[in-house]
C-alpha cells in the first residue's frame, strides 16, 4: 500500500513540476522535468536508506527504489517531451 501511495505521489508531483515549468517560461518544461527527476531520485534514495536501516537488505530495497522512481520519471520526461514538441 505504501508503494502505491509513493508512486502516486511521484506522478502527481511530476505533473505539478511540468505545470510550473510550462507556466514559467524562464524555467521551461525540460528544466522542470530534470529538476523533478533529480529531487525525486534523492528522496527515494533517502527512502531506501530508511528501509535498509530498519533491517531490509539493499537487494530487497533496490527493486522498490526502481519501482518508486521510474513511473514519476517517465511521466516527467515523457510529459516534457510532449509539451516541448508542441512548442517547436
Amino acid at each position: 500500500m505504501r508503494t502505491i501511495i509513493i508512486v502516486s505521489l511521484g506522478v502527481i508531483l511530476a505533473l505539478v513540476f511540468l505545470a510550473i515549468g510550462r507556466s514559467q517560461k524562464a524555467v521551461g518544461v525540460k528544466r522542470a522535468a530534470i529538476a523533478f527527476c533529480v529531487l525525486w531520485l534523492l528522496a527515494m534514495i533517502a527512502n531506501m536508506a530508511v528501509g535498509v536501516s530498519h533491517g531490509y537488505s539493499f537487494g530487497e530495497e533496490f527493486p522498490i527504489l526502481l519501482l518508486n522512481v521510474i513511473p514519476g520519471a517517465a511521466v516527467a520526461l515523457g510529459g516534457a517531451y510532449l509539451l516541448d514538441r508542441g512548442n517547436s
